[in-house]
């Protein structure tokens, strides 16, 4: 074993754990420490027995471990404890040394960070992990961001660990300055929000009104997996579809109805609204997680308050396959949707962000990786300044040959008061977005009416604001005029 680790680790949870084990069995040593030293000792003697581990009890212990530049990578709770966990590190590193945050941490607190950080002479990477407890022993997606300079001090080792795609280009490359590693990764959450939201609606429309058993939905999401919505979710869907319980009975219907959420969605929706990206299947997702959470108020109003009874008497397989284009119409508009907000995130944040390269780093590792972000690179690759997913020639058929069957679902669904808020709100953004003329104008003229807003008008050039005084008693004087 060598001397000193070429990495360190804190934080020997799920993540850090298998993280560790993942670089260890590329060929790095690697030290760990954790709060609580008896994990430590624990992981030492117990899964890194007789590996290229180095435990340490200490902050001080851990950076004296390791090989200049120190690289100290830490993986705990999102927040506070990642700005605790600096500042203790801070007193052991010289000037070029690295820090690491590879937590869910909110990209604002990563660009405050590097700053920070940067300030005392060291250098600072904030990174997303995706792929869960698997993803981080096999090969993660790896999405870094902050001080440029660390780069290269890190890069084999990242790449090295993470997920590879079919011609062995790593899932990791460098995102951009600040906080735009982590940027990029919750706008990766969002999109998985998204994805598991629009898939619980069509598994919601085949229980309800087809009545399909656990049994037919596995074989469904079986064989929608072999093409264009071959992906993680659904991978896993269908095994969790067909997973039983003890007593043989399907697991999933065991389960509560009530979603979790650690907020990185949330996050997506709201930097959304602060940079005006109408982020709608996004947001949408969120909102059903809490209206799930909701159970016993939605006990209580489902015996006072009635709606259609569910009831199909169509093409069970043509609804079938109508739910198939659904889910990758909507897929398509999430992945739209969430390009868009880093598109206007890199104007904001002045990020050279990479849209191939990102789809990249999400073909592998991550938990929304599918076939199709393949074709999202070769979209971006064709042509680096696309303004919209949907006006890439290969995207818009796709979406205009699956609104039909698209359609009916949404149709069918809503008929029978089957919530699908996901791939309904998915649609009504499609039918904006290529609508040449939507009804702000009346809006527009309400908000002067009430308030002197002003307005743009068709026979005029655009920049010239006018007001009317629409009761006569409102006088000429207009409100400033101003974007949120």
């Amino acid at each position: 074993m060598k001397k000193l680790a070429d990495i360190g680790l804190i934080g020997l949870a799920v993540m850090g754990e298998n993280l560790v084990l993942n670089m260890e069995s590329k060929g790095y040593t690697v030290a760990v420490y954790n709060r609580t030293v008896e994990k430590v000792d624990k992981f030492i003697n117990g899964r890194g027995a007789n590996k290229k581990f180095k435990g340490a009890h200490s902050i001080e212990e851990l950076c004296a471990s390791l090989e200049k530049p120190r690289k100290v990578m830490m993986l705990v709770k999102a927040g506070q404890p990642v700005d605790d966990f600096i500042d203790l590190i801070i007193p052991h590193l010289e000037e070029g040394d690295i820090i690491i945050d590879g937590g869910n941490s909110h990209f604002p607190d990563t660009i405050r960070r590097a700053e920070y950080v940067e300030s005392k002479g060291l250098l600072y990477i904030g990174t997303g992990v995706s792929g869960g407890e698997e993803g981080a022993l096999l090969g993660p997606s790896i999405m870094p961001g902050g001080s440029p300079a660390a780069w290269l001090a890190v890069k084999d080792i990242f790449q090295s660990v993470s997920a590879k795609v079919e011609d062995g280009s790593p899932c990791c490359d460098w995102v951009g300055e600040g906080g735009a590693g982590h940027f990029v990764k919750m706008v990766h959450n969002g999109i998985e929000y998204g994805d598991m939201q629009i898939i619980t609606e069509a598994y919601q429309l085949m229980k309800e009104l087809l009545g399909m058993s656990a049994d037919e939905m596995h074989e469904v999401f079986k064989e929608w997996n072999k093409g264009d919505l071959d992906s993680y979710l659904i991978e896993i869907t269908r095994d969790i579809l067909g997973f039983k319980d003890e007593d043989g009975e399907p697991m999933v219907e065991k389960i509560l109805d009530t979603a979790g959420q650690k907020g990185t969605g949330k996050w997506t929706g709201v930097a959304a609204l602060d940079m005006g990206i109408p982020l709608t299947l996004i947001g949408e997702s969120v909102f059903a997680r809490c209206l799930s959470a909701q159970k016993d108020l939605r006990v209580e109003a489902s015996k006072v308050i009635s709606g259609p009874t569910p009831k199909f008497d169509g093409d069970k397989t043509q609804m079938i396959n109508d739910l198939k284009d659904a889910l990758f119409g909507a897929k398509i508009i999430s992945y739209a949707q969430g390009y868009n907000l880093m598109m206007e995130a890199a104007k904001e944040y002045g990020w050279n962000l990479n849209y191939g390269g990102i789809a990249l780093m999400w073909r592998g590792g991550c938990i929304i990786r599918s076939v199709f972000l393949a074709d999202i690179k070769k979209a971006f690759d064709k042509n680096p300044s696309l303004a919209n997913l949907l006006l890439d020639p290969y995207f818009k058929e796709i979406v205009e040959k699956a609104q039909a069957g698209w359609r009916r679902v949404c149709a069918t669904a809503l008929t029978n008061g089957v919530p699908v808020p996901a791939l309904t709100s998915a649609l009504c953004y499609f039918d904006g977005f290529r609508s040449e003329r939507l009804p702000a104008n009346l809006l527009q003229a309400q908000r002067d009416y009430f308030g002197a807003h002003t307005y743009e008008r068709i026979d005029k050039p655009r920049g010239e604001f006018f007001h009317t005084n629409w009761t006569g008693r409102g006088g000429d004087t207009a409100s400033t005029t101003y974007v949120v």
